[in-house]
C-alpha cells in the first residue's frame, strides 16, 4: 500500500566503489557534481569527529516524529548499509537515540542520516558511529507509522534511491546515484590529485595567483 510498505532494494552500490570513494573528501566530490547536490546545510555530523561515512543507502520515509519504520529498517539492514531518513525536517521529536543506535551497530549499520532530530547527544558525540541529523531534542518518538522502507525519498531537493552511495565527513553528507558513481569517481579523483598538487605548491611558495586579476578584468572590474 502506497505510504505504508517495506520493499527490497533492487540494486546496491558496488563495494569496490564505496571503498574508493571513502578516500575522497566530500567537498571534492561535491565540486565534481557541479556544487548542486546536497542534503542541506542543516544536516550536520554529530558523532565523534574524523569518521568517514560511506555505504549504500537504505531509505526510510516516515511521518514526522515517528520511528516505527526506522526500527524496521534496522531489522532488515545489511552490514555496511547507511540508513537515510526523510522525516520532513521536523525537529519536534527525536527519531533515534542511544538504544536504537547501539542495536544498529550490532547489525553492522554503517551510519545514519536523518532529516529530523536525535537525542542522547552525549552518547553520539562519544562514539564513532556516523550520525548526521538536522537537530537534537529530548522528546521521544511515536511508533505508529506510516512510512516506507527502500523506496525513493527526497531530502532538501535531492532524490535518494535505495542502494545509492551515501558519503559523509566533517563537512557534511551527500548522495551519489548508482548510475553516476563510476564516471563521477574518475572526475573526483582527478580533482583530488590536482588539489593535492596545489597544496604542495602553496607549501613551497610557488602557487600561481594571476588568475585572480585575469578574472576581475574579464568581468569588468575597475582596478587602480
Amino acid at each position: 500500500m502506497y505510504g505504508f510498505r517495506v520493499a527490497e532494494a533492487q540494486r546496491r552500490i558496488d563495494r569496490t566503489l564505496v571503498e574508493r570513494y571513502r578516500e575522497l573528501p566530500v567537498a571534492t566530490v561535491s565540486d565534481s557534481m557541479f556544487r548542486i547536490s546536497s542534503l542541506g546545510a542543516r544536516i550536520r555530523p554529530l558523532h565523534a569527529g574524523g569518521t568517514v561515512l560511506a555505504g549504500p543507502a537504505l531509505t526510510v520515509r516516515t511521518r514526522p516524529g515517528d520511528n516505527l519504520m526506522i526500527h524496521k529498517a534496522i531489522d532488515v539492514a545489511l552490514p555496511g548499509d547507511v540508513i537515510v531518513v526523510d522525516a520532513g525536517g521536523d525537529l519536534t521529536n527525536a527519531l533515534v537515540g542511544e538504544l536504537m543506535l547501539s542495536y544498529a551497530r550490532t547489525r553492522g549499520v554503517a551510519g545514519f542520516v536523518l532529516n529530523g532530530a536525535v537525542r542522547d547527544l552525549k552518547w553520539i558525540k562519544s562514539n564513532d558511529l556516523p550520525v548526521y541529523a538536522a537537530g537534537v531534542t529530548h522528546r521521544g518518538p511515536y511508533k505508529d507509522g506510516p512510512g516506507e522502507v527502500n523506496l525513493p525519498i527526497s531530502v532538501d531537493g535531492t532524490v535518494i534511491e535505495a542502494g545509492d552511495l551515501v558519503l559523509g565527513d566533517d563537512d557534511g553528507v551527500l548522495v551519489v546515484p548508482i548510475d553516476e558513481a563510476a564516471a563521477l569517481l574518475e572526475r573526483a579523483t582527478e580533482k583530488h590529485l590536482a588539489e593535492l598538487r596545489q597544496v604542495e605548491a602553496i607549501r613551497q611558495g610557488r602557487n600561481a595567483r594571476g588568475w585572480v586579476d585575469e578574472t576581475l578584468r574579464a568581468r569588468g572590474c575597475e582596478m587602480e
